[in-house]
């Protein structure tokens, strides 16, 4: 039993608000839990509109998938998984619907039969679709994933907000297309599917079933293989027309055919890291597929043609059947019996080889495209990477010129204050001269009382050593004379004691 968990809501009153439109946008809130289903745990961005609803699908406890419902149209808008597909187990289809959409207040919270929730939901089917949608009209409901996500829980993809209206034929078709797709090239090329993720999702047409569920115009899907070095990253297209095969392109013109050009995978899966060699042995398989599918085409259509003429033949009036069971008709017809039935087989031989002949050139055809498409794309992303670093280079200029021209600044800037200071050195020279001569009579006329003091001072001081000389000269003599007089007395004194 699966069990959808609304997020980001907060609270019931939340929920109901949700509901009548007043949505959270595409960036502001992911799917919480089920936001593993996705890339790089993020949801596409851009696919933002009013009355979309964001689910994260559980069963029995667990997280399954995640799905952008339209409460508008009625449909998914995409639904993301991420898990290897085991061998499908059989399990009993049980559509079921989700009670909350229609009736936020509802204490239901698991998606249950719809004949259980007339008589306990409100409002059911006002803004889902429903099971009886789908009756008395040429519309069946068709899974966006329909590959058992476990033998255990094939019924998780079981919910009319995973289902779009399909035709008998479309439905067949989309499912043998993808049974193939999974098994023969998508999960072998992803390390057996194990870090595969797929985003299914409807484009809406202007058509609807009993002018309330949407029919799409096409469906899509985009796989994103996220191994380490080895990964890719691709986007199928089946029109609802029953005549059109399903188409390989790349992700990113598939995001350009979806409204809003949203971005499906953040940073388009590791488009830097991509493996081509994987994707051409992917595309290889996708031709295969269209071979097989143009083939059960051409099958269809031959089958139908004995059916019209029979029918033809039921047309024609009494008369002429009568006429052709007569004996001369009956022996017209054993004569040419054998030759009609030689050129029926020329004719089928012809048909065959010529069928053969158009399927061989057009798989001739379809390699030498695809080759052509390969070297064009490495072409292109060589010369955009050669344009981006050209690009590069161009934004970088200015900035080393303006690096060149700061640096040739500065090296000017030195030269003139070089300059200065040598001019500065070289006029330093007269001007101390000037200055010293400009000087000259103030320290010259200065200097004059100075002069005749030094002389006053200078002949003072001859004449006092003049007379400090004569007078010094004087007193030597005076000395000398007495001491020669004291010396003469003494003498006269000793001679005179003699004779006494």
């Amino acid at each position: 039993m699966g069990t959808p968990r609304w997020l980001a809501l907060g609270s019931l009153l939340a929920l109901a608000a949700l509901l009548e439109g007043r949505l959270l946008g595409e960036g502001e809130a992911g799917f919480g839990e089920c936001d593993k289903f996705f890339y790089a745990e993020t949801p596409p961005a851009g696919l933002a509109a009013d009355a979309h609803v964001k689910i994260c699908q559980r069963s029995e406890g667990a997280e399954r998938f995640a799905t952008l419902y339209s409460l508008r149209d009625r449909i998914p808008v995409y639904s993301a998984f991420r898990a290897p597909r085991p061998a499908p187990g059989g399990t009993e289809q049980r559509w079921l619907v989700e009670p909350q959409i229609d009736d936020p207040n509802s204490s239901l919270v698991e998606v249950i039969n719809e004949a259980e929730a007339i008589t306990s939901v409100n409002n059911l089917g006002n803004k889902q679709a429903l099971n009886t949608d789908y009756l008395d009209s040429d519309y069946q409901r068709g899974q966006l994933y329909p590959l058992p996500l476990s033998s255990d829980f094939q019924v998780a993809t079981f919910t009319l907000t995973n289902s779009v209206p399909m035709t008998q034929s479309f439905q067949e078709r989309w499912y043998t297309n993808l049974n193939s797709l999974m098994d023969r090239a998508l999960i072998p090329q992803c390390g057996n599917g194990e870090d595969l993720y797929i985003i299914t999702g409807a484009v809406p047409s202007d058509r609807k079933v009993k002018d309330k569920v949407t029919i799409p115009e096409f469906v899509w899907l985009a796989a994103c293989c996220a191994v380490p070095g080895g990964g890719w990253a691709m986007g199928f297209i089946k029109h609802t027309r029953d005549s059109d095969i399903i188409e390989d392109v790349m992700v990113k013109d598939l995001e350009k055919l979806l409204p809003f050009n949203p971005q499906l995978f953040q940073n388009n899966c590791g488009e830097t890291e991509q493996d081509t060699e994987k994707m051409k042995k992917i595309l290889e398989v996708v031709n295969q597929v269209q071979d097989e599918e143009r083939m059960v085409q051409s099958q269809e259509s031959s089958r139908t043609l004995p059916s019209t003429r029979s029918k033809r033949s039921a047309l024609l009036p009494p008369e002429a059947s009568k006429g052709s069971s007569s004996f001369l008709g009956k022996l017209l017809g054993f004569i040419a019996a054998p030759f009609i039935k030689i050129f029926q087989l020329i004719y089928y031989l012809m048909v065959a080889i010529l069928k053969n002949i158009v399927y061989f050139l057009w798989y001739v055809t379809k390699q030498v495209i695809n080759g052509i498409e390969s070297c064009l794309y490495r072409l292109g992303s060589a010369t955009i990477s050669y344009f981006l670093a050209i690009g590069e280079e161009l934004v970088s200029i200015p900035w080393k010129v303006l690096k060149v021209m700061v640096r040739i600044i500065r090296a000017i800037l030195r030269i003139l204050c070089c300059l200065l200071k040598a001019v500065c050195r070289v006029l330093s020279i007269p001007v101390r001269v000037l200055v010293d001569v400009a000087s000259f009579p103030v320290y010259t006329m200065s200097a004059i009382p100075i002069v005749c003091k030094d002389i006053t001072v200078g002949l003072g001081g001859t004449i006092s050593l003049f007379f400090d000389t004569a007078f010094g000269t004087m007193g030597g003599l005076f000395q000398v004379f007495f001491s020669v007089l004291k010396q003469i007395g003494s003498k006269v004194t000793f001679d005179n004691s003699g004779e006494l």
